[in-house]
């Protein structure tokens, strides 16, 4: 995976207006919509979204979904066809190009909607997620936020070891 010249990083607030906009924080949006503007919107967890740039999204998903194929040619998944008929169904649902508007807002299509599961005229978390920005249901990263921020030195350690 081509890593982003720039982690992408912060935590801020933005209402998620009644025609299903967010405007996102100018300056990751910089970052990520290097060296092309083109990005996707992913599905990642129940109440939460990821905004990534189209290059980064591909090369991500081709270099799993090649070897799969490699796989399936070896029929090395011959006893794991549900399972590979489950990824696939996720993998077509679970994501689709997205342009950004003026200002940097960013709609988010129907189908998507759902998922985040915030009301229009509430309040979204955007988050840096290094490779890409996520969009948060806020209760939902809030109790993300307490089961994981406990092991936040010992995952620091384990990166820079």
């Amino acid at each position: 995976m081509t890593l982003a010249p720039q982690l992408i990083t912060g935590e801020f607030r933005r209402v998620y207006d009644d025609r299903y906009r967010i405007a996102l924080p100018m300056e990751s949006i910089e970052t990520l919509t290097q060296p092309s503007a083109d990005c996707v919107l992913a599905k990642e967890r129940e109440g939460c979204l990821s905004l990534w740039n189209a290059q980064l999204w591909q090369e991500r998903i081709e270099g799993g979904v090649e070897l799969l194929r490699k796989k399936l040619e070896l029929n090395l998944l011959q006893f794991d066809m549900a399972k590979v008929q489950r990824f696939t169904r996720l993998l077509s649902t679970r994501s689709r190009p997205v342009k950004l508007g003026q200002r940097g807002r960013l709609l988010v299509p129907e189908g998507f909607r759902e998922f985040l599961a915030v009301e229009p005229n509430n309040e979204v978390i955007i988050v840096g997620a290094g490779f890409c920005l996520e969009i948060w249901n806020p209760e939902i990263w809030v109790q993300y936020l307490r089961d994981d921020i406990g092991q936040f030195n010992d995952l620091f350690k384990e990166l820079i070891s």
